[in-house]
Order: structure tokens, then C-alpha cells, then sequence
């Protein structure tokens, strides 16, 4: 599971606000120090410093990269999300110069803005401590053991045109005949003639009916058929039999990280409503449904048999 994008707060109201903390710290006399363990200053504008993980995080911001993902301070990706980063300062510190910030409309904004990324800070912090390696491992361990897994059944086929065509090639198998030449002489199937009639791993629900009815209760090494199927009739060699693999942990894990992250979001915005008094001043429209986006939606337990 990639992680849901972070919400990016108005473009305006957030210049603002971080152009002010910025300034505010200057006048209390405060040095700036890195954000962040390890930061490293990238740039200054007129003095006030940018950091290579403000630049991250514009990045992120703008899809650019995920979450958690690197981001060289030398490559082009750097240097475009650097320029960003300036101008958003630029523009933040001319809005200060034209006092757009003592609007009253902007400070609403800027206030707005501000119970976001508080907002966003408190769901990341929980996550962070809902969402680790135990939690992860564990819930794969509980979908492992609740999974179904399908058998599988590895099988060739020779496909013929009538069905006395096929007891012809029958009885040269029987013969001792190779299989797999008689599939690449007489096959008339494209698709599987050329690797010796070889149809790979499949589940019975995936085949015609005529498959599944036929190899139903066929041995390993058994020969079945003719069987009627599209295109003629078909002679069916059985491979091997085997439980499908379940998904691997590292294939499953994106799913489950965001599963377990929507759900720590969902247990913590139940209690912050349940320990709240919430008055709803507006009735809702009901003559048209409500829609969340599909990420905002809670996630069904995660599959670990591949589909």
C-alpha cells in the first residue's frame, strides 16, 4: 500500500502562514536551526532559509513523489520543487508587504489552514504509532490463515478438428509418442502449440466449463479427453495439481499499510465525535446521495490469494 496523498492546504493561506512563522522567529531573535535531523540548507531567500525538506515536502505535495521516498538535492526534480519553493516565498512575503494577512478573509483562511495542518500532523502522528512492522506482519498472519486458496492445475492440450482425430493422436501417445511433439505437429491451437501444448498454472473457474468438468477429479500424469471444447476436441495431459501461492508479504503490503491507515483515522474520529457535542445547523440534502472519494472509503480486509 502507496500512502494517500497528503491534503495541500489554499496556496495563499499557506504561504502566509508559514511566511509568517518564519518572520516571527526572526523578530523574537531565535537562529534558525535545521527542521529536521540531518536537513540542510538549499537556498536563502532575502535572508530566511529553505530547507531541502521544505523542498521534500513540496514535492510530495505536488505528487511529484510519494511519501517516505527520496529526493537527491542534485537531480532536475530537486531543482523544479526548489524553484517552487522560492517563488511560494516570494509571493508569500509580498502578500506580508501589501498586508493581504490583516484581511479579514485571509486571516479566516490563514486560520483554516492552520487547524489543517495541525489536523494532518495529529492523524500522522497516530499513524505513525498505529502503523508499524507488528501491526503489518500480524495482520498478514490473520489474512493468511482466513484466506481461501483455489488449487491449480498445470496441464497441456493437443486440440484437433473432429473427435476421430483426436483418438488417432490418442493412440499414438499411447504408443509412447511425445506429447509435446504431437502438440507442436498436429495442435491446431496458436496459442499453445508452439511450447508443446503447455497452458501453464491455471484455476478451474478462470477455463471453459468443458476444462473445468474435465480435469475435475484427473490425477497428476493422467490423460483425459477427447474433450469437446471451442475450436475441436481436446486431449488434456495433467502436469500437476498444487494450493495457489498466497500473496507474497512484501506484494501485500502497500494494501495492508493503507488499510491499517484508514482505519486509525476512522477509530480516532469516532472518538474525537463520541467525546464532542456536534450540532448540525443545516439539514442535508437527501434527494441526492452522498459520494466520498474512492481513498476516502474504508477499505475491505486485504486479499492474500492472488486474483
Amino acid at each position: 500500500m502507496a500512502a494517500a496523498k497528503p491534503y495541500r492546504p489554499a496556496l495563499l493561506a499557506g504561504l502566509l502562514a508559514a511566511t509568517a512563522l518564519s518572520l516571527a522567529a526572526c523578530k523574537n531573535g531565535r537562529p534558525e536551526v535545521p527542521p529536521e535531523r540531518g536537513d540542510v540548507a538549499v537556498a536563502t531567500v532575502d535572508g530566511r532559509t529553505v530547507w531541502a525538506s521544505d523542498v521534500r515536502r513540496e514535492a510530495v505535495a505536488q505528487g511529484l513523489i510519494g511519501e517516505g521516498e527520496p529526493l537527491a538535492t542534485t537531480s532536475d526534480l530537486f531543482r523544479r520543487a526548489l524553484d517552487e519553493v522560492v517563488d511560494q516565498k516570494l509571493l508569500a512575503a509580498e502578500a506580508l508587504q501589501r498586508k493581504l494577512d490583516k484581511d479579514p478573509v485571509a486571516q479566516r483562511r490563514l486560520a483554516a489552514a492552520r487547524e489543517r495542518v495541525l489536523g494532518d500532523m495529529l492523524v500522522e502522528s497516530v499513524v505513525a504509532d498505529g502503523v508499524n512492522e507488528n501491526a503489518i506482519r500480524g495482520l498478514y498472519q490473520e489474512q493468511l490463515k482466513l484466506a481461501k486458496r483455489s488449487e491449480e492445475i498445470r496441464a497441456r492440450q493437443i486440440v484437433v478438428r473432429t473427435e476421430g482425430d483426436a483418438e488417432a493422436v490418442k493412440k499414438l501417445i499411447a504408443s509412447g509418442a511425445s506429447f509435446e511433439a504431437l502438440a507442436m505437429e498436429k495442435s491446431t491451437d496458436a496459442a499453445t502449440r508452439f511450447n508443446g501444448g503447455d497452458m501453464g498454472y491455471f484455476t478451474a473457474d478462470v477455463m471453459p466449463a468443458a476444462y473445468g468438468q474435465a480435469l475435475k477429479s484427473a490425477r497428476r500424469g493422467q490423460l483425459v479427453g477427447p474433450v469437446a471444447v471451442d475450436g475441436g476436441y481436446a486431449l488434456i495431459k495433467v502436469e500437476d495439481r498444487r494450493l495457489e501461492a498466497p500473496l507474497t508479504f512484501d506484494a501485500a503490503r502497500p494494501q495492508i499499510v493503507r488499510f491499517l491507515t484508514y482505519d486509525q483515522i476512522r477509530d480516532l474520529l469516532e472518538k474525537l465525535r463520541g467525546r464532542s457535542k456536534i450540532t448540525r445547523l443545516v439539514k442535508a440534502d437527501l434527494s441526492e446521495p452522498a459520494s466520498l472519494p474512492a481513498d476516502a472509503q474504508k477499505s475491505a480486509p486485504i486479499p492474500v490469494t492472488p486474483k
